[in-house]
């Protein structure tokens, strides 16, 4: 019994730790696991090391589970976490060897399917790759960033064919986010931030709220790879600093239907840019309910290659673009 309520202490910590603040799971959740079971994590997966400090660059929910409610993971790194003991408690892993991974845990405890996701720290890029998987050069690792916001990624989620599904919100999974190359190259990595995902699940919250039904929102292009990035930059392309980089922007529509383009939300019998600016409407709501979830957004019109789709990003600042 007291390893039992040793471990539910111990994710109250580790809540606090990955928040970078005094935020403790929702009492319902502990309420209704008086008996919670232990957390599990992949044999292979070690514990991540224990931090210093935490990240001044993290945007800190209202709870474990993101404003939205729905987000179903966390990040760790050397910048944010500083429990190791505890770690080592709840996941049955006293090895000292820091190795990224996916730890599941236990949904007797969290109420819900949860990860928590160990980083690979971006030290660990050995010039324009991680491992086989090439990524290119970031904007401040060539010149001075711009602003914080454009710093290197504090680091990268290491994403296999086994973990590839796991869910980050109710909506979304890692997969989702992946830059679009080198298919047959595994492991692949990533760089994905928790307000993004947040912010998204509050967008489609704010659509269905106005009527508008979303039962799949197409994440069309994720984190773009700096090396992936710079193929389609120029004049009316991609920004050279794209926000894609740094895993705080996505370009989404919604697919109910599952022919791949934007459905029409309007309900104007046709699928354009006003269909896109349907989805901006929601981002301003959003905006104006969480001011600290500001960024980037835009709509953008149909081509040859794709529908209609709508930017969004949490960057820190309104940002706004074309006929936006």
């Amino acid at each position: 019994m007291n390893d039992q309520i040793g471990r539910v202490r111990g994710w109250r910590l580790v809540a606090r730790c990955s928040l970078g603040a005094a935020v403790l799971l929702p009492a319902t959740v502990i309420a209704q696991n008086a008996d919670p079971v232990a957390v599990t994590a992949p044999a292979s997966v070690a514990v991540p090391p224990v931090a210093s400090a935490v990240s001044s660059r993290v945007v800190v929910p209202d709870s474990l589970f993101g404003r939205s409610g729905k987000l179903r993971f966390r990040l760790f790194s050397s910048s944010r976490v500083f429990a190791l003991p505890i770690l080592e408690r709840l996941f049955g892993n006293s090895s000292d060897e820091a190795k990224p991974g996916v730890y599941q845990a236990a949904e007797d405890i969290m109420g819900r399917p949860f990860a928590f996701i160990s980083l690979i720290p971006f030290g660990s890029k050995a010039g324009g790759a991680v491992g086989d998987y090439r990524v290119g050069f970031w904007p401040s690792e060539r010149r001075r960033p711009r602003t914080e916001a454009y710093n290197n990624p504090e680091g990268f989620i290491e994403v296999t064919p086994a973990n590839q599904d796991t869910y980050v919100s109710e909506h979304f999974r890692l997969r989702d986010f992946l830059t679009h190359d080198q298919k047959d190259v595994w492991p692949k990595y990533l760089v994905l931030r928790e307000a993004l995902v947040d912010k998204l699940e509050l967008v489609i919250d704010d659509l269905t709220a106005h009527g508008v039904r979303v039962e799949h929102m197409v994440v069309m292009s994720g984190f773009r790879t700096p090396q992936y990035n710079a193929q389609g930059v120029g004049r009316g392309g991609r920004a050279r600093d794209s926000r894609h980089q740094f895993g705080d922007a996505a370009d989404v529509f919604v697919d109910n239907d599952g022919n791949g383009r934007m459905d029409d939300l309007n309900h104007d019998r046709r699928v354009d840019s006003r269909d896109a600016r349907v989805i901006l409407q929601a981002v301003e709501r959003v905006e104006r309910a969480h001011p600290e979830l500001v960024g980037g957004a835009s709509v953008y019109r149909a081509t040859n290659a794709h529908g209609p789709f709508a930017h969004v990003d949490t960057r820190g600042a309104r940002a706004r673009w074309g006929r936006s």
